[in-house]
This record gives structure tokens, sequence and C-alpha cells, in this order.
């Protein structure tokens, strides 16, 4: 494979997530840019296929299947490059955006105001899980204000009270 040809891998991957928020909202677009330049309409329903059954992301498995599949390892990483270049360089700049704004007072404020909204979002989607169960949801809301209680009243952080209620949870349920 040229470096023509992997240059070409690495742009349709970063152009993709560029313009795709997500795993399975990428494979549409993957579809429209790969099938019938890069590979064959039966090969992208394999490496779908095949990306969709083992564990992790399936969007960096696509990747690095099409790429492999194209240009084998130099394709691979053309591709895996692409998908994760831009995540990263997202991530690189919201740090630095933050690390500047440490010291701000309402920061720290907006942090712990952060703590209340996770454990609410926590109870709302063990509520879901055990919809139906009773007994479940009686256990949980119990569980989940003994651990709130505790960290407040102990001043314990609230990673930590999250992580320990998280093993009583697996414990005793």
């Amino acid at each position: 494979m040229t470096s023509v040809e992997l240059l070409k891998l690495f742009w349709t991957f970063i152009k993709i997530n560029l313009l795709t928020t997500s795993g399975p909202a990428s494979v549409g677009l993957l579809y429209e840019e790969a099938v019938g330049s890069i590979m064959t309409e039966a090969e992208f329903v394999e490496a779908v296929g095949f990306s969709a059954v083992l564990p992790g992301s399936d969007a960096l498995q696509l990747a690095m299947f099409v790429g492999y599949g194209t240009g084998g390892v130099p394709g691979a990483l053309a591709a895996l490059f692409g998908s994760i270049l831009p995540p990263t360089i997202l991530m690189l700049g919201v740090i630095s955006i933050l690390q500047r704004l440490r010291g701000e007072a309402w920061v720290g404020s907006f942090v712990q105001g952060l703590a209340p909204a996770v454990a609410v979002l926590m109870v709302l989607v063990a509520w879901d899980v055990f919809r139906g169960d009773a007994s479940a949801k009686l256990q949980i809301s119990i569980g989940i204000a003994a651990a709130s209680l505790a960290g407040y009243l102990l001043k314990i952080p609230s990673p930590i009270v999250l992580v320990l209620a998280g093993l009583a949870g697996v414990v005793l349920l």
C-alpha cells in the first residue's frame, strides 16, 4: 500500500470521526465512504458483524478491520490513528482549558455541585434497571440514602462514597 493510499485511509477515518458523534452513528458514514472505493459491501458487512461481537469499542475495531483489510498492519494503524486523533485533540483541549481554570472559585463550586447530580443520575438509572422489582428498588433507595448520609456526615469525598456504595451493592445484592 502506498503512502497516498494510507493517507487517504487516515483522512477517511478522521472525517468520519469529526462528522459523527458515536460508534454506531459512524457506521452509516463509513458505509458511504468505504463501500465501492475501499472494500466491497460483503466485506463491509463482515467487518461490522465481526466488530460487533468483540468486546470493546465497535468504532475502533471496525476502523482497524477496514484498515487491515485494505492495507495490512500499516492500513490498520492509519485507520486507528485517524479514529483516535479527533477525540484525543478534543480531550487535550478540554484538559488545557480546565487546567487554566483550576484555581477559579466558581470551578470548585461547579465540581461540588456535580456530585449530587451524579448521585441523582445513578438513582434514576438504578430505578430503570430494577423497574419491576419493588424489593430491589427499596434496597437501592436505602443503600443510596445511607451512603450519601454517611459520606456527608463523615466528610468522605464523593468518589470514595460511590466506590464503597458500588462494592456494597456487589456484596449485598
